[in-house]
């Protein structure tokens, strides 16, 4: 497969838990070293781009901070060009650092945009009703995400998506997803390395938000069987993805 181009997902496929994967660096460096633009891009929603950055650090990748394209950083920068900057947060404070630096100031009340992303406990009943109560309001309802779930260093995860579902429900509203598999979100990190879909693929391990996503947005899939593969799921999607490896270990020998 001939790619000039890759965007890579982070949580799943450069590390699963807090285990970085085997052989990942190996092939970063083997782009490097053939001349083949990439960045990262990535739905995870509890941390910060910072945040992000200093842990693939401490897992000993060199990933340069800009390279890294999440969805709090995208979504911040689309409310601030859309003039929605009272936002009411459902995020981790760790994932707010990147609305407070866009100028997206947080607020309990008269709020442009109700903005959801994967927080923990802190997505309790007393803030989705907080949110609900906005969102009949008046305010937008903007998803950083919707992935039904991720793999956690114990097993799997709830990630936004369920909570999503269930504020659109409540409110009779459509979420704008920011996140992927918004063709938007491809077409912003794309931007970062001058390339068009035609020649890139997405390298990741959720067959409907990265592989979906991405042939959606005319780039070429590669689906990984690390992080929440899992082959009944790939079945059941009716997605076939370009290419099936182990892990990204393994990329350098079919591109």
């Amino acid at each position: 497969m001939k790619i000039g181009a890759a965007l890579i997902d982070i949580d799943g496929v450069l590390y699963v838990g807090d285990r970085a994967v085997a052989g990942a660096g190996r092939t970063l460096r083997e782009l490097d070293r053939r001349g083949i633009p990439y960045r990262f891009v990535s739905n995870t929603t509890r941390r910060s781009r910072h945040s992000v950055a200093g842990r693939l650090q401490a897992l000993g990748y060199a990933v340069p901070e800009p390279w890294i394209i999440t969805a709090p950083v995208a979504a911040a920068a689309h409310l601030r060009e859309g003039g929605r900057t009272r936002c009411f947060l459902l995020t981790t404070p760790n994932a707010r650092r990147d609305f407070e630096e866009a100028g997206i100031v947080p607020v309990e009340e008269n709020a442009d945009a109700v903005v959801v992303a994967d927080a923990g406990d802190d997505l309790t009943y007393a803030s989705m009703n907080r949110a609900f109560r906005l969102l009949v309001g008046g305010a937008d309802l903007v998803a950083l995400e919707k992935d039904r779930y991720w793999m956690g260093a114990d097993g799997l995860m709830l990630s936004a998506g369920p909570f999503v579902a269930a504020l659109e429900y409540a409110a009779g509203k459509e979420a704008e997803v920011i996140g992927k598999p918004s063709p938007a979100f491809f077409r912003r990190a794309l931007r970062e390395i001058g390339a068009d879909p035609g020649e890139a693929a997405m390298i990741g391990d959720d067959i409907v938000t990265d592989i979906g996503g991405a042939r959606a947005s005319g780039m070429k899939g590669i689906l990984v069987r690390t992080g929440k593969y899992r082959e009944e799921t790939v079945r059941a999607s009716g997605i076939t993805p370009d290419l099936v490896i182990d892990s990204l270990a393994d990329l350098p020998d079919y591109i």
